[in-house]
């Protein structure tokens, strides 16, 4: 089944207009008919917002500020080093160069759209040289026919200016616009979520050191009482078993220590990609562990959770899918298409620009589709789709952000409470091990109880750091969720 398209072209032109009067006639009525845009006027779709946040009663609505300043929203964990690579994220970082690129691609974009609102202006010159006659002399023919040549010079400017009459160019452009600003939003979530990777992967070795640190301090406590289990199997007071026990523990704890050195130098690879770094070109030198964690302020999801990057996106996003319906129904309606050039023609140079030899036409076109199968409905039902799905997107988006600051939220609040209980448990731990290890010395107990405390404690200490880690990871998640960085006001 073919489709058929039937246009009818009208065509005014006026090579020989008497005056200027009736181009100013044919430019005016294309203005008026460009006051005309069809298609739907952009309003921000509706979206399910809570009146406060479960999680915090202190969340009040707020007036949008996607294109607010972030901030270096990570050195409110005062670590010297984690600003200076974070520095690096969005000059080095490849993911962030990409997104830069697509956001200049699309500014490039809109100027390229914008330009097709103005006149096209064309200059051109050429010179001809044609001649007619000569003789054959295979025909034994002696009379010389004349030979004719002539020489056409021609210069003229002309201009093409196809009016907006139903506000398709200016849909477009619009377009264009909301598609760069959809392309500006991915870049500061690609920068963002670039910050919050490394700021994860850097707390994360930081806390593999912590750990690392501990687990030293624990083999040598081991080896301390290997020695002394040894001495008391030497003595005769104490089993080959206790001697056996000790030394499993011992290396099974190392075997733990050399694991750590393997995951350490995993993060410090995965850090070296995220600053735009070969691997083999980046070191990251053990350091102490600040265990800080920003308190988020009173008041920051009213203020930051519309300022969410990706949220940005999806809503222009739907403000581009709206100006596609007006692109699609202004197919419905007749082409318009101003024409105009001046130019000269002589067969001299001399000649070329004097004022006899000058020509010019001005004219006005216009086409219409009479016919094509419903394919014009059909894009502009395509385009009423994309936009519902568009809309779908960004309220599901919406959804999803909310539902992310109040999991960080529950977080931030049941961590703190359990980084208290694992102070407490491992305060505890420490006193039981201490104590076995005393019982055990004056014959007291068995192996068996000391080797069970001194597991023991190491796992609550273990605990201890990694509720640590698990509150600052938290804070990372909780600023991404809210779009960024905050600044407490002095």
């Amino acid at each position: 089944m073919h489709t058929i398209n039937t246009i009818a072209p009208l065509s005014l032109s006026a090579p020989y207009l008497p005056c200027a009067g009736n181009a100013v006639l044919l430019a005016a009525v294309a203005l008026m008919l460009s006051a005309c845009a069809v298609g739907p006027d952009y309003k921000r779709p509706e979206a399910a917002a809570p009146a406060a946040y479960k999680e915090s009663q202190d969340w009040v609505p707020a007036a949008p500020a996607d294109a607010l300043d972030r901030g270096s929203w990570w050195s409110l964990f005062n670590d010297p080093k984690l600003d200076e690579l974070e520095a690096e994220v969005e000059v080095s970082n490849q993911n962030v160069a990409a997104a830069i690129a697509a956001y200049e691609q699309a500014r490039a974009l809109v100027r390229e759209q914008r330009a097709s609102l103005f006149p096209s202006i064309s200059l051109d010159g050429g010179a001809t040289r044609s001649g007619s006659g000569g003789g054959n002399s295979s025909t034994g023919n002696t009379a010389s026919p004349v030979s004719r040549t002539s020489n056409n010079y021609q210069a003229s400017i002309g201009g093409t200016w196809e009016p907006d009459v139903w506000g398709n160019l200016r849909r477009t452009v619009e377009n264009a616009t909301a598609s760069s600003q959809a392309s500006a939003a991915d870049l500061a979530s690609a920068k963002l979520s670039a910050q919050g990777e490394l700021a994860t992967n850097y707390f994360s070795l930081r806390q593999t050191d912590a750990h690392k640190a501990l687990l030293d301090d624990t083999i040598v406590a081991y080896q301390r009482s290997l020695e002394i289990t040894q001495n008391r199997y030497n003595a005769g007071v104490a089993t080959k078993s206790d001697v056996l026990q000790a030394q499993t523990q011992l290396a099974n704890t190392q075997a733990d220590e050399i694991g750590l050195v393997r995951q350490r130098a995993q993060l410090e690879h995965a850090i070296a990609v995220l600053v735009g770094k070969a691997p083999g070109d980046f070191s990251l030198a053990p350091a102490e562990w600040k265990a800080t964690i920003p308190d988020v302020p009173v008041g920051v999801p009213s203020v930051l959770l519309q300022r969410r990057p990706d949220i940005a996106a999806a809503e222009r996003r739907v403000a581009a899918a709206n100006e596609q319906i007006g692109i699609a129904q202004s197919a419905f309606y007749p082409n318009l298409k101003l024409n105009a050039s001046y130019g000269y023609g002589a067969s001299r140079v001399p000649e070329l620009f004097s004022a006899a030899s000058n020509v010019w036409s001005l004219g006005l076109s216009a086409a219409q589709i009479l016919f094509d199968a419903g394919a014009t409905r059909a894009r502009v039902d395509a385009a009423q789709a994309a936009y519902q799905q568009t809309v779908a997107n960004y309220r599901q988006t919406v959804l999803t952000a909310f539902q992310g600051v109040e999991d960080q939220l529950a977080a931030t609040r049941v961590l703190a409470q359990q980084q208290e209980l694992r102070r407490q448990a491992s305060a505890a731990a420490d006193q039981v091990e201490q104590q076995a290890l005393n019982r055990y010395r004056q014959g007291q107990i068995s192996y068996t109880d000391v080797v069970t405390a001194q597991a023991t404690a190491l796992s609550a200490r273990s605990a201890l750091i990694q509720s640590q880690a698990d509150r600052q990871t938290t804070a990372i998640s909780l600023i991404q969720a809210l779009g960024g960085g905050w600044h407490f006001e002095p």
